[in-house]
């Protein structure tokens, strides 16, 4: 997939996942539009960056804030890439395990809102995306475009306490494969990255405590992921054609254990 002259998409863009790719789809020619609410560090990194990227304050559970930040992007070049990296606000109600120490069991709305904010919004992006990708003219290769979205090492196996995240991530696992092959008549690639444990802003503020948190179920090498190393798995998946309809696991080896840590 050649970048020159096209736009790139990256919601969640101003986070760790999302800025650190942006740099690198940037790096490649592409003009990024930086979909966050984080407006100081988006600002900030569309002023890096250059090269006609800009940020779009986008609020992923909103359908017409999507359709505004995809509008950007077209009207900038092609939109010949969609990274889809983004979090979300905190889910209202209790968290932790299903039914808790005090035999209280977890409220709907929890789970709701986290397959809201990460499978839900993940297809509205994806969709909107594929949508004004449909319509790029082709490139030799009969390409036109490729979207990624970000799974977790939790859809595979989380940990306990996770069971409504670890949903919302299985969904995108598990809807990969049917989107690949639904895009596939228009020329439009569909993967997901799984993640490990990553040194991302949430750990920002005590780098050290997460460490030691995570380091027992480290294999190689013995650390958190850098945001940059998943930022070059997805500019190499925007870049190979034959990656297409599959998760791929970011982790060094790292597997959950089943009891909490």
């Amino acid at each position: 997939m050649d970048l020159t002259n096209a736009s790139a998409l990256v919601t969640g863009g101003a986070g760790g996942f999302g800025s650190a790719t942006a740099r690198r789809l940037a790096e490649r020619g592409a003009k990024v539009v930086i979909a966050d609410v984080a407006d100081e560090r988006g600002e900030a990194l569309a002023r890096e960056l250059g090269n006609g990227s800009v940020y779009v304050r986008t609020d992923i559970l909103d359908e017409a804030a999507i359709a505004n930040a995809v509008e950007v992007a077209v009207k900038r070049g092609p939109l010949r890439a969609a990274v889809i990296v983004h979090g979300g606000p905190p889910a209202p109600g209790l968290g932790g395990r299903v039914v808790n120490k005090d035999g209280q069991r977890q409220p709907l709305a929890y789970f709701t809102h986290k397959l809201n904010v990460y499978l839900t919004s993940a297809f509205a992006v994806t969709s909107q995306a594929a949508e004004a990708m449909a319509k790029n003219d082709p490139l030799a290769s009969g390409q036109r475009g490729v979207i990624i979205n970000t799974a977790s090492i939790a859809g595979f196996e989380g940990l306990p306490g996770q069971t409504a995240y670890s949903a919302a991530k299985g969904g995108i696992i598990g809807m990969i494969l049917t989107l690949a092959r639904d895009l596939a008549p228009f020329g439009i690639r569909a993967m997901a990255i799984a993640p490990g444990s990553f040194q991302t802003f949430v750990f920002d503020s005590s780098p050290e405590k997460a460490l030691a948190k995570w380091a027992p179920i480290f294999l190689n090498p013995e650390r958190m992921g850098d945001p940059d190393e998943y930022a070059r798995l997805a500019v190499h998946i925007v870049e190979n054609d034959f990656l297409n309809g599959t998760t791929i696991r970011l982790d060094g080896a790292q597997r959950l254990p089943g009891q909490d840590l």
